[in-house]
C-alpha cells in the first residue's frame, strides 16, 4: 500500500502536465506570429541577381509634365515608334525590364497608354518610378 499523503502540510510536488500544456501552447503563438511577421504584406517581383560581365537590358520610358516623351534618354515622336523600338528591344530579350518614369502631374490616361503600347509589344515585366522634383 501506498503511504497516505498529508493533507495538512506544504505542497512539495510539482504536477508537471499543466505546465507542458502552457509550455506547448506558448511555442504555438510563438510559431504562428514568427509566420506572420516574415510573411511581406505586399507581393514584389524582384530581379533575379545578375552576374558581374552579364548587364539586365533596362527599356526606360519618361513622361514629364511638359517636353517630349522620352525612351532611353532620346525624344521619342509617337506610340508607333514606341511600339516598334519595344518590339525590337523584346526581340533581343524576352526577360527586358521596361521602366515607367511619369511626373505626377502626367495624366493616368497617358500612363495607361503606355503600359498598353508595351504590352502590345510583348514587355512583360514593367517596372514604375518618378521624375525627381529639382529643389526638394
Amino acid at each position: 500500500m501506498a503511504a497516505p499523503i498529508p493533507s495538512d502540510g506544504p505542497i512539495t510536488g510539482i504536477n508537471v502536465t499543466p505546465f507542458v500544456d502552457i509550455v506547448l501552447v506558448l511555442l504555438v503563438i510563438f510559431i504562428v506570429t514568427a509566420r506572420i511577421l516574415v510573411t511581406p504584406a505586399v507581393h514584389l517581383e524582384l530581379p533575379h541577381a545578375a552576374k558581374a560581365r552579364d548587364t539586365a537590358l533596362v527599356f526606360s520610358i519618361v513622361l514629364p509634365a511638359e517636353g517630349p516623351r522620352t525612351l532611353n534618354g532620346a525624344p521619342i515622336a509617337s506610340d508607333a515608334a514606341l511600339l516598334a523600338e519595344a518590339r525590337d528591344a523584346a526581340r533581343r530579350d524576352p526577360e527586358m525590364r521596361a521602366l515607367i518614369q511619369a511626373d505626377g502631374a502626367v495624366s493616368h490616361r497617358d500612363v495607361m497608354r503606355v503600359i498598353d503600347v508595351l504590352q502590345g509589344a510583348g514587355v512583360e515585366h514593367i517596372a514604375f518610378g518618378a521624375v525627381r522634383d529639382g529643389g526638394r
